[in-house]
């Protein structure tokens, strides 16, 4: 089932990418190994993948700094870091980048399987459906299948995760959403950092939709959020 799915690995580190190279290979995977941001920028743009693994501390170009100039050129393509950094910072930075997930090392081989694998099926399971078209929010439309984010004259394209927020808050508009129920709808799971994620997620959709006062995503504490539509904020 996973047999098409090819994977950007770029790792500087010769032993640790040659075992990763190996260990994905055996479990279906395709795998291009680069080992500086700079060759794995040049790769990415040369062939079409289906999955990156991203060291942080790389040569010639950071870990980050590639995520970000993947994630400007791909709204999609899922992203895994590895990092042997585990401040929380550093974490919240690269999610705000449109990283997907987060592995610390040393990390154990069968886990980092079970986070590919999970981050795979999520953006599966959260590609637009068919019959789904657009929501109207304010003065915007979001055209859910097309991760757009329309206004006026202008267009923003979302990603993946992005899209699937705003759509868990676009359909209940004007009533609570649990925070629970988005994180296990769009990440599958619910802990500190894929929480401290969504508040990320939703400070970034609080500045895509601040074109129009009459719309605001509303935090409710230690419950969830209402995208409120139609009611101005009181000054």
């Amino acid at each position: 089932m996973d047999t098409q799915t090819k994977i950007l690995l770029v790792e500087d580190d010769t032993n640790l990418g040659f075992l990763l190279v190996d260990f994905l290979e055996s479990n279906d995977y395709v795998v291009k190994l680069y080992r500086d941001g700079e060759s794995g920028w040049r790769g990415f743009n040369m062939e079409s993948f289906g999955f990156c693994i991203l060291d942080v501390m790389l040569p010639k170009l950071d870990g980050f700094s590639l995520a970000q100039k993947i994630r400007e050129k791909n709204k999609e393509v899922p992203i895994l870091i590895l990092t042997a950094k585990s401040l929380k910072e550093d974490k919240l930075y690269g999610f705000n980048l449109g990283i997907d997930d987060y592995m610390t090392k040393p990390f154990d081989e069968e886990e980092m399987l079970c986070h590919i694998r999970a981050i795979l099926m999520r953006s599966k399971r959260n590609k637009p459906a068919e019959k789904e078209q657009a929501y109207t929010i304010g003065s915007y439309v979001f055209d859910y299948p097309n991760q757009m984010l329309i206004h006026t004259n202008a267009k923003k394209r979302l990603t993946i995760t992005e899209t699937e927020v705003l759509r868990q808050l676009s359909a209940s508009k004007n009533q609570i959403v649990k925070r629970d129920d988005v994180l296990t709808a769009v990440w599958g799971t619910n802990d500190y950092f894929t929480g401290r994620s969504l508040d990320v997620f939703i400070t970034k959709l609080r500045k895509y939709l601040s074109e129009d006062g009459n719309v605001r995503i509303e935090s409710i504490p230690k419950v969830g959020f209402v995208l409120r539509d139609g009611e101005k904020k009181a000054s």
